[in-house]
């Protein structure tokens, strides 16, 4: 017996048009949330306060602060701890950019994730 009316896989035409239009809206939103996020800041710390690192929304270092307080000329190790702080508190700013990111995004898709081609 054949089949009589309906359209395959069940989609009426405006549904899609719907289903288009909010792609759409959701595509316009997170192209926006994504420059605003390019313009923010993120700032993190390591060694007690004494590396302090700010990068942007692109990561991008965009200042490295060490406090001049914490050298001790005959510290033979202090270097080392300082490169480490460093490391620790730009890889600390980075995962925050990342959180911020995510939870910004997910607002937008609902938390379906990164499944879209945009």
């Amino acid at each position: 017996m054949a089949k009589r009316g309906g359209y395959p896989g069940g989609m009426m035409p405006g549904n899609m048009n719907n289903l288009m239009k909010q792609a759409q809206k959701m595509q316009k939103q997170m192209e926006e949330t994504t420059k605003a996020l390019e313009e923010k800041e993120y700032e993190a710390s390591a060694g007690g306060g004494v590396v302090k690192v700010k990068i942007n929304g692109k990561k991008e270092i965009t200042e490295i602060v060490i406090d001049q307080d914490a050298f001790d000329r005959d510290d033979e190790d202090l270097f080392e701890d300082i490169q480490e702080n460093v490391m620790a508190a730009v890889n600390e700013a980075i995962r925050l950019q990342d959180e911020d990111q995510q939870t910004q995004m997910g607002k937008i898709t609902g938390g379906l994730g990164g499944g879209f081609p945009f």
